[in-house]
C-alpha cells in the first residue's frame, strides 16, 4: 500500500532553536496514525509544515508522491490536506451550515460576477453546495443543527462541526490536532468511534496529535514519538509502550504500567 504522506529529513528552525530536526515520517494510505510527545516536541510545528503555514529550512514533504514543500496553505488544501486545531477555530457568529460552506470554498467554481448577478449556474452550484453541507452535518451527527450559530453549539458538537468543515474541502489526508481535548470520557469515546468512521466509511487517511494515551493506544495503527524536535521512536502501540526511550523521555518510568493498562482496555 502506497504512502499518502512522506517527510524526508524535515528541519524547521526559529532563530537558534531547532523545532524539527531531520524528521522522517511515512503515513500509509488508509491509516490512522498518531504523533505523540511532550509539549514543545515539535508536533504542531510538523503539522504547520505539512499544511504550508511553515516552510522547512531543509528536507521535503511529499503528498501522494508530489513535493508540496513550501506551497501556500490554500494550494495544499486544494491538493487534499485538511486539518483541525487544538483550540477550536470556528466562525462562531456564523451558522453551522455556513461554516461548512466556507470549507467547500476551494472547490466552488462561481466567480464574483455570478455571485453578484445571481446567474443560473451560480444559483445551481449554491443549491448543490447547501444540500451537500446538510448531508455533511447529518454524517457528523449534527442533523437539524444547520441554522444554529456555531457559538451556541455544545463543546463536543463544535468539535464535530470543525471536523465537518475540514471534510468539506474533500481531503485525502486529515490532520487532527488534539481532537479529544477538553472532552469528558463519554465524549472522548464517541470521538474515537467517529474518527474510525471517517476512515472506514470515507476512506480518509488520518494523522492525529493526541495527549490522551488511552485514545492513542486504542485508535492508532502506528505511532511516531517526537522529543525536542527529534523522532525518538516509531512503531505499533505495543512496541511504543515497551520502548525505554519513550518511557524515559516522554512518559517517565512510572507510566509504563499505565500504558499497558491503556492498551489492554483499548
Amino acid at each position: 500500500m502506497e504512502n499518502v504522506l512522506v517527510s524526508n529529513k524535515v528541519t524547521k528552525r526559529f532563530g537558534g532553536l531547532e523545532a524539527l530536526g531531520r524528521v522522517e515520517i511515512e503515513v500509509r494510505k488508509g491509516a490512522i496514525q498518531s504523533i505523540i510527545g511532550p509539549n514543545g516536541a515539535g508536533k504542531t510545528t510538523f503539522f504547520n509544515c505539512v499544511t504550508g503555514f511553515y516552510t522547512p529550512e531543509e528536507g521535503e514533504i511529499l503528498l501522494n508522491g508530489r513535493n508540496i514543500t513550501g506551497l501556500s496553505p490554500d494550494r495544499v488544501t486544494r491538493l487534499g490536506v485538511a486539518r483541525t486545531y487544538q483550540n477550536i477555530r470556528l466562525f462562531k457568529n456564523m451558522t453551522a451550515v455556513e461554516n461548512i460552506l466556507v470549507g467547500m470554498h476551494p472547490h466552488l467554481k462561481s466567480w464574483l460576477f455570478g455571485a453578484i448577478f445571481r446567474d443560473p449556474r451560480t444559483m445551481r452550484e449554491e443549491q448543490t453546495a447547501l444540500a451537500e453541507a446538510r448531508r455533511m452535518l447529518e454524517f457528523v451527527g449534527l442533523k437539524g443543527r444547520g441554522d444554529m450559530l456555531a457559538t451556541n453549539l455544545p463543546y463536543g458538537e463544535q468539535r464535530r462541526l470543525e471536523i465537518a468543515r475540514a471534510l468539506a474541502s474533500r481531503p485525502h489526508l486529515l490532520l487532527l490536532d488534539e481532537p479529544t481535548a477538553g472532552m469528558n470520557p463519554s465524549e472522548t469515546q464517541e470521538m474515537v468511534h467517529f474518527i474510525r468512521r471517517l476512515r472506514d466509511e470515507l476512506g480518509i487517511t488520518i494523522l492525529i496529535i493526541e495527549h490522551q494515551m488511552r485514545v492513542v493506544m486504542s485508535i492508532s495503527e502506528k505511532i511516531t514519538v517526537l522529543d525536542f524536535g527529534q523522532k525518538i521512536s516509531e512503531g505499533t502501540p505495543a512496541e511504543i509502550q515497551k520502548d525505554e526511550r519513550v518511557i524515559e523521555a516522554y512518559l517517565g518510568r512510572g507510566a509504563a504500567s499505565g500504558l499497558g493498562e491503556a492498551r489492554a482496555q483499548g
